[in-house]
């Protein structure tokens, strides 16, 4: 089923709780989640601007009632079904539903609607492409296992959709060939890549490269990169 509500958001540029006692983290907006990145891994500094600029494509897409697909391999595959895990559900905020939808389940369900209002979370719509075994192998033995991400971009994405593609070298085929029907569905593309950006740099409309040359090192700069994106996007869409 794919998601087409639009999202209620906060006001950007805004603190979302008055609670500012000392020793206790006041709650930030996105930009403070992006400074905090930065002054976390001065590294990152010069992709302030790529990282800002990924944000608002994510932003605009969930806005107007978008998702995103997002794709790697290896370790960027568990880094794809990472994001995903940080923006269908409470990352740092409860995300409590809306209370008409609350109030419907609670009539429909009686009891068991109750357990539902309380424990479901609002989610900003995101798919992981790096599951769904049938699928993919059987367009591996039918068709070509490199068009797998592809395929499913195909079937998945509409315009106004984003599509993450991870790779370490920014050469995985796999992920191009994603890029390439990304764009032809009218989506926008956004590369998380090292070394020199390779081909996933020239296919999206943001790359983000961190300065690293090898895999692992360049995995462990990915991580807080994508958990502040997630923490712009929750802070940018809810309030609590």
């Amino acid at each position: 089923m794919i998601f087409t509500r639009k999202l209620l958001w906060a006001q950007p540029g805004t603190l979302l709780t008055e609670s500012n006692r000392e020793g206790e983290r006041t709650e930030m907006d996105g930009n403070g989640y992006l400074e905090e990145l930065i002054v976390r891994y001065p590294v990152l500094a010069p992709l302030k601007t790529e990282i800002q600029a990924a944000y608002e494509l994510l932003e605009a897409s969930y806005r107007n009632g978008g998702k995103l697909l997002v794709a790697g391999n290896g370790g960027s595959c568990a880094d794809a079904e990472h994001i995903v895990g940080e923006l269908m559900k409470g990352f740092v905020k409860r995300r409590p539903l809306p209370d008409d939808l609350q109030e419907k389940l609670k009539s429909i369900g009686g009891e068991k609607g109750e357990k539902l209002a309380s424990g479901l979370q609002e989610a900003l719509p995101a798919i992981a492409l790096t599951g769904h075994p049938g699928l993919a192998t059987a367009f591996l033995n039918d068709v070509d296992g490199e068009m797998i991400y592809a395929q499913q971009v195909c079937g998945y994405g509409r315009e106004g959709d984003v599509f993450l593609g991870i790779s370490t070298s920014g050469n995985a085929k796999n992920i191009e060939y994603a890029c390439m029907t990304a764009k032809a569905k009218g989506m926008k593309v956004i590369g998380l890549t090292g070394k020199d950006g390779g081909r996933l740099k020239a296919n999206s409309d943001v790359a983000i490269v961190v300065p690293e040359q090898e895999t692992f090192k360049i995995q462990e700069l990915h991580l807080p990169i994508y958990h502040a994106l997630c923490l712009m996007l929750e802070a940018r869409f809810f309030v609590s």
